[in-house]
């Protein structure tokens, strides 16, 4: 590697009055694109370039007048003309594309680094971590706050309906997704640790992203590294036991914790004529709730962001208001419509506990059809074999199963490749139908053949499940 121009730290900061122009190598990934448009809201001149552009961050980015270019027609020449080269952390250490950008011989830089460093200092940032639900969370904690007459500023990894994925906003808080992977092949610390947090909510702590991390310890060290920097609340889920480790191991900062087990709730969760009605116990004294969102899951995200409010001084009463109706992020338990009368149903779900999660959310929410679950396991992680049992227990709250298995190899250290005949055969065995897809033409005749009206077809990846999504078959539903 050269990184003679690599620019990080104190080196970025005294860079920062000659920077105008920026250039996003890789920039139609979630977390890219929004940092893109953060950008150009501050005032930057934003280009980018990517291998591939998919929606729906490339209809975004094309919405807001960003100039886009294929990575084959970027040259040296062109990125000469930009103060700053911002690198997604997709481009891979070895590679041509890092040579090509270290040669420019313009600066560069994480996303992460460049966020915490540009736009997040004189922010009071709140930083949505853990395993499972932080897309969904920050989005939660945004609308909460803008009904309650705050112009937030937010950082989503994701796209939802009707809004940008990313607002700089003017209230003093800023809410960001906050993603324990890596900033960059130059870079290998968690995001997080880059964004200036001064509070974290933190939903979940249990093993993923075996490419990078080698066990649950790597994964809290990360954590170990941020918490003794943070000045404000930790909002906590009691529920898994590295959390209750890192507590132990920091117990001297302001910790709040969660769950269905503790004494501040989520309590008495209950759905009734599609809403859920929950409480949580402040100040020793039971305070109902009721929302739209179904799902324990959410309810306790939810229950997250009330807390940390709480803690802010917020009121009872304007809270209680603020969670009646809040909308979700795109592919988190989207309707996409009918697909031969069965209700088509989008999730992101690609760890084995978000899979449970959310089947039993949509068991709740359509008790009346049968549960056909598509999931394509496409992350490195879920391709190989490290919750080869996992997704088997998970997988079997369906009525019927679909395995969409991608050809791609699992790139987690010296592992093996997920095997799907073997998830087949047990499901198989406890009298739950399972099908193997291997292309797209395998999944849609076995989608033909399932799909009536008594069914609900759920869809989980966090790709384009064998390019079902970007098919024929979303022009079908209805």
């Amino acid at each position: 590697m050269n990184l003679d121009h690599m620019l990080l730290g104190q080196d970025l900061a005294q860079k920062k009055s000659d920077i105008k122009r920026i250039f996003f190598y890789r920039i139609c990934g979630t977390g890219m694109g929004a940092c893109a448009c953060l950008a150009r809201e501050a005032g930057f001149e934003v280009a980018g370039a990517d291998m591939t552009y998919s929606p729906p961050m490339s209809t975004y980015l094309e919405s807001q007048n960003i100039d886009l270019y294929k990575l084959d027609e970027v040259t040296q020449e062109m990125l000469a003309e930009y103060d700053l080269i911002i690198v997604g952390n997709s481009v891979p250490r070895l590679s041509d594309y890092a040579r090509f950008i270290e040669n420019s011989g313009v600066p560069f830089t994480s996303f992460p680094a460049f966020m915490g460093e540009f736009l997040l200092k004189d922010r009071e940032v709140v930083g949505i971590a853990g395993t499972h639900g932080k897309t969904t969370t920050t989005y939660f904690i945004s609308q909460i706050l803008e009904s309650l007459g705050e112009d937030v500023g937010y950082f989503i990894g994701g796209i939802i309906d009707g809004r940008a994925p990313s607002h700089l906003g003017q209230s003093k808080y800023f809410v960001i997704e906050s993603d324990e992977y890596d900033s960059a092949y130059f870079q290998k610390i968690s995001k997080f640790r880059l964004y200036e947090l001064t509070h974290m909510i933190l939903t979940s702590l249990e093993y993923d992203h075996a490419d990078i991390f080698d066990s649950i310890e790597d994964i809290k060290n990360e954590f170990s590294a941020i918490l003794p920097d943070l000045t404000g609340h930790i909002i906590a889920n009691d529920a898994y036991p590295a959390i209750a480790e890192l507590k132990n191991d920091f117990n001297s900062k302001d910790w709040t914790l969660y769950g269905e087990k503790s004494k501040v709730g989520p309590l008495n969760i209950k759905v009734a004529d599609g809403q859920t009605h929950f409480q949580l116990n402040w100040k020793n004294e039971d305070v109902d709730f009721t929302t739209n969102v179904i799902g324990t899951h959410n309810i306790l995200n939810i229950s997250s962001c009330l807390i940390f409010l709480l803690h802010e001084g917020y009121s009872i009463n304007s809270l209680q208001e603020a969670v009646k109706n809040l909308g979700m992020v795109k592919r988190r338990q989207e309707y996409r419509g009918k697909y031969k009368e069965a209700i088509v149903i989008d999730d992101f779900a690609h760890h084995p506990k978000a899979i449970t999660l959310t089947i039993s959310a949509i068991r709740a929410k359509y008790p009346e059809r049968k549960i056909v679950t598509i999931f394509e396991p496409i992350s490195a992680t879920a391709r190989s074999s490290i919750f080869q049992n996992e997704f088997t227990s998970s997988l079997a709250l369906s009525d019927e199963v679909v395995l969409a298995m991608n050809p791609l190899q699992t790139t987690v250290k010296s592992g093996q490749n997920l095997d799907g005949d073997k998830i087949k055969k047990e499901l198989s065995s406890q009298n739950i139908p399972t099908y193997k897809a291997q292309d797209l033409g395998e999944l849609m005749q076995i989608i033909n053949e399932s799909a009536a009206p008594d069914k609900l077809l759920l869809v989980l990846s966090n790709r384009t499940c064998l390019g079902l999504w970007e098919s024929k078959f979303v022009q079908d539903l209805a």
